[in-house]
């Protein structure tokens, strides 16, 4: 049995490499937040992509869903979007002569919401609802939404008329928020070099199924985390609401969150056990936008990352880690 866990292990090591090598060669430079995206999957959470116009944030959604063997559906943020052209609702049968439910496109594996804050707080709490809950309600009746599921919201951090930015409640529904940035000289050379003619995604081809995904997000609750390494990361969580630059800081839900994202981010580093570089690789992605800073730090032109890194570097680091 030994034997089976270990080949079992490395197989699923294995699988993980070739998704993360293969979306390098479709996304330039951005294996981090493949990682970080695998992890919010695993982790059943949802991802926010803040970053500027032409990056490949939508690029990035399209290229994992392929790979991953999984559904897609993009959605454009306007504000005139109704909640029902993103959960679907009822429509007349003429055949029965009744209503039936037509699913909109939350009902797909992957879901990109680009420029989400360009839709109005109405649309998007039907989104964020559906993220929660994992199903939507219309005429009395529950449709649930198709396992796995993830959301890619992106939000242009530039343009802000003609915006409605989501409040701190409908951040924290995130697991995990973060921008692609701009590539090196090197990898920038490269992509142009690559993409300098029409590329066509439909050639990628799936790495996983269904069937995979499911059975690694059921070896992320096996995935240990000692009590030393859990008081770190409940240490760094408090510290978000003692520091005096935060007005508001991350929630417990905030923390019971971190703990599957750290399992989810050993098990794609391929270990069956969480250590302290696990929890500092996730606290900006999954702290900085989850926390207000107060007036003082903004007048002071301080960042929400770099308080993060600031509350790293003074919190102790267990000295054992799990082996």
């Amino acid at each position: 049995m030994h034997e089976e866990d270990a080949l079992r292990q490395d197989r699923d090591r294995a699988a993980i490499s070739a998704i993360l090598d293969q979306v390098e060669e479709w996304v330039t430079g951005k294996r981090d937040q493949a990682q970080w995206t695998l992890v919010a999957l695993l982790a059943g959470g949802h991802v926010l992509l803040n970053d500027v116009p032409g990056v490949a944030k939508t690029r990035l959604a399209k290229v994992m869903s392929r790979l991953l063997g999984m559904s897609f559906a993009r959605i454009q943020g306007t504000p005139d979007l109704l909640p029902s052209e993103v959960t679907g609702g009822p429509i007349y049968d003429p055949q029965s002569g009744t209503l039936r439910f037509r699913p909109g496109p939350i009902f797909h594996h992957i879901v990109l919401f680009d420029e989400i804050n360009r839709s109005t707080p109405r649309t998007q709490a039907a989104l964020l609802e559906s993220m929660e809950e994992r199903q939507v309600s219309a005429d009395g009746q529950t449709h649930p939404i198709p396992e796995p599921f993830l959301v890619m919201a992106t939000e242009n951090p530039i343009e802000m008329e003609g915006t409605f930015p989501l409040p701190e409640a409908q951040l924290d529904r995130f697991l995990l928020s973060f921008g692609l940035g701009y590539p090196d000289e090197a990898e920038e050379r490269a992509l142009v070099r690559r993409f300098s003619q029409r590329d066509n995604l439909n050639q990628i081809e799936a790495l996983w199924d269904g069937q995979t995904i499911q059975r690694l997000m059921s070896r992320v609750d096996q995935v240990r985390l000692d009590e030393a390494v859990l008081g770190y990361l409940v240490s760094i969580v408090r510290a978000t609401r003692k520091d005096p630059l935060i007005r508001l800081g991350a929630s417990p839900r905030a923390a019971v969150q971190y703990a599957r994202a750290v399992r989810a981010y050993a098990l794609i580093q391929g270990r069956e056990y969480v250590i302290p570089d696990d929890v500092q690789a996730l606290a900006e992605p999954l702290l900085a936008h989850r926390m207000v800073l107060g007036a003082e730090a903004s007048v002071g032109g301080e960042r929400s990352q770099h308080v993060v890194q600031s509350i790293l570097a003074r919190i102790p680091v267990p000295v054992e880690a799990t082996r």
